[in-house]
C-alpha cells in the first residue's frame, strides 16, 4: 500500500471504512498487541483478520486468528480467561493495532499474567519477571 493510515480512509469513516483502510499482511492479518487497560501492561501479541476484529467490535470480547491452526479464535475460548475489549488504537501505518482488555486471570498459555514474564538482564542473562496466576495444567491438561 505504501500510504499512511489516514491517507487510506474514507473522509468520514465508520468502522467497516477504518477496517477496510488497515495494511493487511499477505495473508490478511495485522499485528495486535493486546495492552490491561487498567495498568497498561502488556499481556501477548497475537494477529487478527478482518473478521477476528468485526467480532471483537460486535461482541465486546477479544478474537483473533491463528496462524498456526488457521482458524479464528476468542481468546479464553479454553481457559474461561476472556479479554473484554475496553478499545482498540491503530497505528500510522495501519497495520498494528493495540487493543486496550480487561484480562480474566492470565493471558499466557503457561499460566502467567502477561505472555512476556521473561526479560533479558545485561548482568546475567534472562530473569523470570513474570508471575503466574494459573495452572496451565488445570485449565489446558499441559504444563
Amino acid at each position: 500500500m505504501g500510504r499512511d493510515l489516514v491517507e487510506r480512509l474514507p473522509e468520514r469513516p465508520d468502522f467497516a471504512g477504518l477496517l477496510d483502510a488497515l495494511a493487511y499482511d499477505a495473508d490478511g492479518l495485522v499485528t495486535v498487541v493486546a495492552q490491561d487497560a487498567a495498568n497498561g501492561e502488556v499481556l501477548m501479541v497475537a494477529h487478527a483478520n478482518r473478521e477476528a476484529l468485526e467480532l471483537s467490535a460486535a461482541t465486546g470480547q477479544m478474537h483473533y486468528y491463528s496462524r498456526s491452526r488457521k482458524k479464528l479464535w476468542r481468546k479464553g475460548e479454553e481457559s474461561g480467561h476472556t479479554q473484554r475489549l475496553l478499545s482498540l488504537h491503530f497505528d500510522c501505518d495501519g497495520d498494528a493495532v493495540v487493543a486496550q482488555v480487561e484480562q480474566v486471570a492470565g493471558a499466557c498459555h503457561l499460566g502467567y499474567r502477561s505472555c512476556f514474564a521473561y526479560r533479558w538482564d545485561p548482568a546475567g542473562g534472562y530473569v523470570q519477571a513474570g508471575r503466574k496466576v494459573f495452572d496451565p495444567q488445570t485449565k489446558y491438561g499441559r504444563a
